[in-house]
């Protein structure tokens, strides 16, 4: 049941269907799709693409504030973003229901991890980054005669950012954020999947002060992708989507030479060593890579549990299954979601039948009986799976894990690295020394020991392999959005 509180807000969605190009709000020219709300299946909005001449538009607006936005000084960038973030979280209780309404996340997870998170924290961290003085003073050389050296960072230019649809807002700020401190100009692209909330973004934008041209909004498909990832005007390029499509992306904007940031997919491990109290653990493991109906690319999804463990284990796991609830996500008990649309749903549906037919187990499912409405499916735990299965090897993106036993600590590294994806791990292991070096030995851009903590703004977030190129967050993620630059004078 809908608590009282969130029925003053559970059926608003934002009215802006304007494209924001050079600080002015522009009716979209291009073709026309419907908006559905995953968990009703009902139509919320019906938007319009950017027209490719309208992209051009966008791309010379952030190109023509690019000049006067990098020629401020860091504290006058950082007061910009401070009035941003002030201006989402005065619009919080509209961009909740914006996202649990298009996006679909439970609202008992949707107001920390889709809202709060990213204006209190990661859009205020990069405020204060902005004030940084980076440059290094490399001191004096002496041939073939006296000089000094500075090394300087100098904004790269217009940043065309595409976001993903699971995160629309947190994958936006985390990259605009950086752009915008580092005195770069953006020109942001949202999934077609969930375009409401970052046509409203833009309008908040607007409303607060922003200079014209600093941050462009344009929504459209894969075409008006391909012509914002290979513009010309563009001098770089930051996305977070699937893999292959992390590779066409960086295929178009290297015809023009342009640097990338790609945040792709993930088949994060999860490892349960030998001396771990798995009753301890069992219910945060399964929740935690259910979340957002499992539809984040560092989902923790291959559970390795040590062999001597996994009677346990999945005796412990009982009560995870227990605790999830599948269904409208504006019931506070409910914390898993539906998946993003039918054509999804249907994808991960095909990974567990696939699995199932080629000798693979269910070890444990949620039976309950799912909403008539909405592209929900029940979370389930495959086992009994070869190495190179498909389940095992791909990203699902969706409500479901696959168990493999290990029985030494270099069977679970070699595990664990058994993928072409490297962006998260984590370690369970009471051994402070011994998790240490598991960690050291686990390819991947972030490992977590015994739960790990918070999305910390100033760590850096990326992969190795198939999960991607650069790194966004902390100061890593600034740099994605600088050029190098070194100064020598004869003294």
């Amino acid at each position: 049941m809908v608590e009282a509180t969130y029925e003053h807000i559970r059926h608003w969605v934002p009215q802006t269907r304007d494209l924001l190009i050079g600080g002015a709000p522009v009716a979209p020219a291009g073709a026309e799709w419907d908006v559905v709300n995953p968990a009703t299946e009902e139509v919320i909005g019906r938007v319009g693409a950017a027209s490719l001449d309208q992209v051009d538009a966008a791309v010379r607006a952030a190109g023509d504030a690019f000049g006067p936005w990098s020629g401020l000084s860091g504290e006058q960038r950082s007061r910009h973003i401070h009035r941003m973030a002030d201006m989402l979280e005065g619009a919080a209780d509209r961009l909740l229901p914006s996202i649990v309404n298009e996006v679909g996340t439970p609202v008992s997870l949707a107001a920390y991890m889709q809202v709060r998170m990213a204006a209190d924290e990661h859009l205020r961290w990069a405020a204060e980054a902005a004030k940084v003085d980076r440059t290094v003073h490399l001191g004096g050389y002496e041939v073939p005669h006296p000089t000094m050296s500075d090394v300087v960072y100098e904004p790269a230019g217009v940043v065309a950012a595409i976001a993903g649809y699971n995160f629309p807002l947190n994958l936006a700020i985390f990259k605009f954020s950086a752009a915008l401190a580092a005195g770069c100009t953006v020109v942001l692209l949202p999934s077609p999947r969930t375009p409401l909330t970052t046509l409203f973004l833009g309008e908040l934008i607007r409303e607060a002060g922003l200079p014209d041209g600093v941050l462009n909004v344009v929504i459209g498909g894969a075409e008006v992708g391909r012509h914002l990832s290979g513009h010309p005007g563009v001098d770089r390029v930051s996305f977070t989507g699937s893999d292959g499509v992390g590779a066409r992306v960086m295929s178009q904007a290297a015809e023009n030479l342009v640097p990338v940031t790609l945040e792709l997919g993930g088949k994060s491990p999860n490892i349960v060593m030998a001396d771990v109290d798995v009753r301890e653990i069992a219910v945060d493991m399964h929740l935690r890579w259910s979340r957002n109906g499992g539809q984040g690319c560092a989902a923790l999804s291959r559970l390795l549990v040590h062999e001597s463990k996994v009677d346990d284990f999945l005796g412990a796991s009982q009560a995870g299954f227990d605790a999830m609830v599948v269904g409208d996500p504006w019931d506070p008990a409910t914390n898993i979601g539906p998946m993003i649309d039918a054509a999804h749903r249907a994808r991960v549906e095909g990974f567990v039948t696939e699995a199932v037919g080629s000798g693979g187990t269910r070890l444990m499912e949620v039976e309950r009986p799912l909403p008539e409405k909405g592209y929900f499916v029940n979370p389930v735990l495959l086992g009994g799976l070869a190495r190179d299965a498909r389940a095992v090897q791909q990203e699902i993106f969706g409500p479901v894990a696959v168990m493999m036993p290990f029985s030494t600590t270099s069977e679970a590294i070699e595990l664990a690295n058994d993928t072409s994806f490297g962006l998260a791990a984590n370690v369970w292991c009471n051994d402070p020394e011994l998790a240490r070096s598991v960690a050291r030995q686990i390819r991947a851009g972030t490992v977590w020991i015994n739960g790990g903590g918070g999305m910390r703004p100033d760590a850096p977030f990326g992969g190795f392999g198939r999960s991607g190129v650069g790194r966004e967050l902390g100061e890593w993620g600034m740099r994605e959005y600088l050029e190098v630059k070194h100064i020598q004078w004869r003294i």
